[in-house]
């Protein structure tokens, strides 16, 4: 009995790891979430959380919804992750006076201070990439999310509530 070709073997196999763009796109996750960390850490915030805070320090007040909408998340992920934000003085939420079933979220005075401390942020995680080389990834990237979003809807994938 002769032994199988090792799939590693043939370069066409559409099964090998070094094929798939979802693995260096799961591995970066983790990486960037490794590295993340730390630095998000010592201003006692989660990567989830930093993504919530970028978000209402650009425009507030945000709804739940649009929130989840922004960040890919829905609202059965969002509304914990903005309770444990709320409990530790960084937003508030509130029922929108104009629509009792929408939740408005706005930063306390603690959110809104946080941001001079987070400044550094994006530059501590660019290590070494140029404004240029950044740019093209970024823009790459948000393509490839949007051709994955298009799918996900297409799919009757979730959508963001």
């Amino acid at each position: 009995m002769s032994a199988p070709v090792a799939a590693r073997e043939r370069e066409d196999d559409p099964l090998l790891l070094d094929r798939q763009v979802c693995f260096p796109l799961y591995a970066a996750t983790n990486l960037l979430n490794r590295l993340y960390g730390p630095v998000l850490g010592a201003l006692g915030l989660t990567y989830p959380q930093y993504l919530v805070m970028l978000v209402l320090w650009e425009q507030q007040p945000q709804t739940v919804g649009a929130l989840g909408a922004r960040l890919y998340l829905d609202s059965g992920t969002l509304t914990p992750l903005l309770k444990r934000m709320e409990a530790a003085g960084l937003v508030a939420r509130a029922r929108d006076p104009g629509d009792e079933r929408r939740v408005l979220i706005t930063l306390t005075d603690k959110g809104k201070a946080l941001r001079d401390k987070a400044v550094h942020v994006p530059e501590t995680m660019a290590n070494g990439y140029t404004p240029d080389n950044l740019d093209d990834l970024r823009e790459r990237v948000r393509d490839l999310v949007s051709v994955l979003a298009q799918h996900s809807t297409r799919a009757g994938g979730s959508k963001a509530g």
